[in-house]
Order: structure tokens, then C-alpha cells, then sequence
């Protein structure tokens, strides 16, 4: 089996997490500027304008157009090794181990104006990560028998009438550039007005033996209108992000995923979830993400076991073969039970030939209120496409919610 990463076919989106309590979760430290870039690649200009929402504070006007950057708020940043003139230039790209280590404690993502260009976005790898099938072969507790494979079906365009609350989540790794699927959830603290992301711990954070991935962002309807990869490499940057690039500038995984997650295998898959606060690149007119896409979902921590749930719909944008990564499908399956560790909480797994690129996507079933509700994301899937495996959402879940919505209550 594989797990299904961001754009990683194995874990699909990226396997990040980290070990958390029910009521904390990994940390992050967001920069308060944005950063203007004038190639795909790299950092080119000066800063820009538009100093965006930020746990450290903000900057203030210059009056000739650019921001100054507070010295406060420059030493703590280089308290984590974020030196922004040296960051925007491409410092970012420096992924030595000891300093990716170091900040896994604290998740730093400047916003870089400009660097998610559509060409940049639609060439977003889908990394492979293999497991093989003997990894199953100790499985503890209650596994059911692998499910029939379930064909994906395209969601009509445009995606924004039929699944506005997914989206994709892009950022940067070692390995190059990636993607991820990712939902808009409503968030307790500004009802109507969420801007909580949630996808998978792999998605923002390596696991074990890695820290935070970089420039990560999320799309929300991207390529709403369902052009083919060939359209969209002469496409404009509003057809493929109608409703803008927003930043993470706050990401928190599990504890759990953080100490156990891995490249292969199904390390640490039972607490393999995220949840992202994000702020839109280019300021805006001061909506919420949830009211500029006008819908965010519930997310149901007391979702029924498998054998009690009669269907779950997941959504993603899969991206190994034989799909693209360029537009929306959906898996509607009835879940069974997926147990990789005895002492862990048993997975649902659904049938579904969906791939990398898929990961972090969300799983919408009948919540215990009787409506739709986000019960679990895609985590792992088998080398050959046929189910996925996702976390049932729990204590800890519910803890690393709570505390991002708790984080910026006041805001």
C-alpha cells in the first residue's frame, strides 16, 4: 500500500503531523509581510504593500507603498532562522536538515506575493511513495475486507456550484514543489466568516523525520471551470484561482503524525490531519474565506463508526496516473474499518481509484446532527489505485481545531 500524500501518491497529500495532545497541536509562527516574487522560482523585488494578518504583530505603512517591518518583529523571525530579505530571495529553498529540524517546532510562512503563478501551480508534483502490501500483513484490531474498487467520478463544472468548500493546497519540500486537496470548515470562533482550512498533517508537516514544508497555500474551486491541462497552460491567473490565493499563516497537525509520521506505510495515518488559518494574498476586501467562497463545512467529531455510517463522499484533485491534478472528482462509497495499529484509532477505508494529489481531501458523510458534515481527509491508498483509508476524527482532532480557532478568536 501507499499513503497517499499531497501530490504524494502515497500518503496522498503530505504526510505531516506531529504528536498532539487533545488540546494543543503543533505550533506556528507566521510572518506579518508579503513578499513580492518576480519569478515562479525565486524572490525578485522589494516588499510590497500589502502586510498581511500575522500571530507576531503587523507592520506599518511607509507611505511611499512599502511596508516596514517593525524590528521586533524582524529579531523574532531571526530567532527562527527567517532572515525575510534573505527568505524572499530564495532562502527558502535551503533545506539543510538541521535547520529544517529546527523549526519543527514552529511553523514560519511568509507570504511571498506571486509565487503561486498558474504555471507554478499546475506543475506541482504528485511525488510517489510506495508501501508494500506486507505492511498490512501485522495489522491489530478490526480490518475489514478490502473493498471493491470504486470508479471516480468528475465533478461537473463549475466546481464552485457543486463543491465549493475544495480546494488545493500547494507548498514547497524538499523534494520540489506539491499539492494537496483540502476542504474550507467553519470555524466556532467567527461563525459565517471561517477562514480554517483542513487537510492532512502530510500535507504541512514531513513527520518524523522532517519539519514544516514551505510556501504553503490554498486555492479554493481551482480551475473551477474544468479546462483540460492543455488550456490551462495559456490560461489567466483569475480562471485558476477565481477566488484567490490565500497563505497559511498558522498550521497545526497532531502531535502523533509529527512523532510517527512516515514516507511509507501507514505511520502515524490514524492522526494524519491539519488544520490551516489562512489570509488572502492580495489583502482583499476584508471577507472571510468562507464568505468569499459562501460555504464552509461542519466538522463532526462524534462521527458514527464505520459500520454505522451508510456513505461517504471524498473529493480531491488526484494527480498521479492516470489523472492530471487538474480537476475535481469524488468517491461515494459505503466505509469499512482499517486497522494498521492495535493501540490506534481504526480507519475508514472506502473504495476509490483516486491517487496522489487527492490526499488531504475531505470525506463528507451524514453528521450526528443529520446533516452533511467533514468526518475524516484522504491519508493512504494502496500502490495500485482502488480504496483510501482515512482518519476517523476524534479527541485529538477536535483538540487541533480548537486550538488554531482558539488562536485567533479575537481577531
Amino acid at each position: 500500500m501507499r499513503s497517499i500524500r499531497p501530490s504524494f501518491s502515497a500518503r496522498r497529500g503530505r504526510n505531516a503531523s506531529r504528536r498532539i495532545s487533545p488540546a494543543l497541536g503543533a505550533v506556528a509562527l507566521a510572518s506579518v509581510l508579503a513578499l513580492t516574487a518576480t519569478a515562479c522560482d525565486s524572490g525578485g523585488a522589494d516588499a510590497q504593500a500589502d502586510a498581511s494578518a500575522s500571530a507576531a504583530g503587523s507592520g506599518s505603512g511607509s507611505g511611499d507603498g512599502k511596508i516596514t517591518i517593525p524590528d521586533d518583529i524582524k529579531d523574532r523571525l531571526k530567532e527562527h532562522g527567517i532572515d525575510l530579505d534573505k527568505w524572499k530571495n530564495g532562502a527558502w529553498k535551503n533545506w539543510d536538515r538541521d535547520d529544517w529540524l529546527r523549526e519543527a517546532q514552529d511553523y514560519v510562512n511568509p507570504i511571498i506575493a506571486g509565487l503561486w503563478d498558474p504555471d507554478r501551480m499546475r506543475e506541482a508534483e504528485d511525488p510517489d511513495r510506495s508501501v508494500d502490501e506486507n505492511d498490512l500483513s501485522d495489522d491489530q484490531g478490526v480490518t475489514d475486507p478490502e473493498p471493491a474498487a470504486v470508479d471516480a467520478a468528475a465533478v461537473p463544472a463549475a466546481y464552485h456550484a457543486n463543491a465549493p468548500e475544495a480546494g488545493k493546497v500547494f507548498f514547497d519540500s524538499p523534494e520540489g514543489t506539491m499539492v494537496c486537496s483540502a476542504t474550507v470548515v467553519r470555524d466556532p470562533a467567527h461563525p459565517g466568516k471561517s477562514n480554517l482550512v483542513w487537510t492532512a498533517g502530510h500535507c504541512v508537516h514531513a513527520g518524523k523525520k522532517g519539519g514544516w514544508y514551505r510556501n504553503i497555500a490554498f486555492v479554493p474551486s481551482y480551475n473551477d471551470s474544468g479546462m483540460s491541462a492543455a488550456k490551462l497552460k495559456t490560461a489567466a491567473k483569475e480562471e485558476v484561482a477565481p477566488y484567490g490565493v490565500w497563505w497559511g499563516d498558522w498550521a497545526q497537525t497532531s502531535d502523533q503524525w509529527i512523532a510517527q509520521g512516515g514516507q511509507t506505510g501507514g505511520d502515524g495515518a490514524s492522526y494524519d490531519f491539519a488544520v490551516i488559518h489562512v489570509t488572502p494574498e492580495e489583502g482583499g476586501s476584508g471577507k472571510s474565506l468562507e464568505e468569499t467562497v459562501g460555504s464552509a463545512l461542519p466538522v463532526d467529531f462524534a462521527a458514527p463508526a464505520a459500520t454505522k455510517v451508510r456513505s461517504v463522499t471524498a473529493t480531491g484533485y488526484p494527480a498521479a496516473a492516470p489523472y492530471d491534478g487538474q480537476t475535481l472528482y469524488q468517491c461515494q462509497d459505503k466505509p469499512g474499518r482499517l486497522s494498521l495499529n492495535g493501540t490506534d484509532p481504526t480507519m475508514y477505508r472506502i473504495g476509490c481509484t483516486m491517487t496522489g494529489g487527492s490526499s488531504g481531501g475531505g470525506w463528507v458523510a451524514t453528521g450526528s446532527d443529520g446533516k452533511p458534515a467533514l468526518v475524516s481527509n484522504t491519508s493512504i491508498g494502496p500502490v495500485d489505485a482502488g480504496w483510501l483509508a482515512g482518519p476517523r476524527l476524534g479527541k485529538v482532532a477536535e483538540g487541533v481545531y480548537d486550538s488554531v480557532s482558539g488562536k485567533f478568536a479575537g481577531r
